[in-house]
């Protein structure tokens, strides 16, 4: 498969980009990017949500009324969760949200991932470029003329590039990734993803 390469006034440079099928043209599998991304989300979760149960909140433990011959139902102390200011029965506790997804399943959820985006013409392969300088508008400038300004960018850079990143990071909805690093949640949350040639290559490999 091919792509056009385009450089970053959104012209056509005449040159092609080849994509390797074996990663952009796989038997795409929802399953395993529902499970990937499920993964992902859940190892950002921090887990330390806490609620007070009836022997961790502040009262007396002193019985407030005999058992039998009030008149009204048994009770126990202050602090019964069936009483307002009580603890709280089967709250929320400390917990990993972690869990273990076998690398190949998560070497098919990129690939299927990826290759759902070219079928759905949202990877456009750009030149290697940088900027001599961090210029807000000048990223800006880059997505109109890629027409893609608005949508959500993942723009993939072979390595970490400091004025690309300076120039990107106050305009909302794009994100910056390392061609090494890129994983299925990144992709399947955007809408545009740009590719320098140089990164393509290593993907090409993953």
């Amino acid at each position: 498969m091919e792509l056009a390469i385009y450089n970053i006034k959104g012209e056509d440079t005449g040159k092609k980009a080849e994509l390797n099928d074996a990663v952009f043209a796989v038997d795409a599998s929802e399953h395993a990017i529902y499970l990937d991304v499920k993964q992902y989300l859940a190892n950002q979760r921090q887990g330390t949500h806490k609620s007070k149960e009836r022997s961790e909140v502040s009262g007396s433990t002193r019985k407030l009324h005999k058992q039998k011959g009030g008149g009204g139902a048994r009770i126990g102390d202050i602090n019964s969760p069936v009483l307002v200011g009580g603890g709280r029965v089967f709250g929320p506790r400390p917990r990993d949200y972690r869990f273990k997804l076998n690398k190949k399943e998560k070497v098919l959820a990129r690939k299927s991932a990826l290759t759902v985006k070219v079928q759905e013409n949202q990877i456009k392969i750009v030149e290697n470029f940088t900027f001599e300088a961090p210029k807000t508008k000048d990223f800006v400038a880059m997505t109109k003329n890629l027409s893609i300004e608005g949508k959500k960018i993942l723009l993939v850079l072979p390595s970490e590039n400091k004025n690309v990143y300076l120039s990107a990071r106050n305009v909302p909805n794009v994100r910056l990734i390392r061609a090494c690093d890129i994983n299925t949640y990144s992709i399947m949350n955007s809408n545009a993803i740009v590719m320098t040639v140089d990164s393509l290559d290593v993907v090409n490999k993953l």
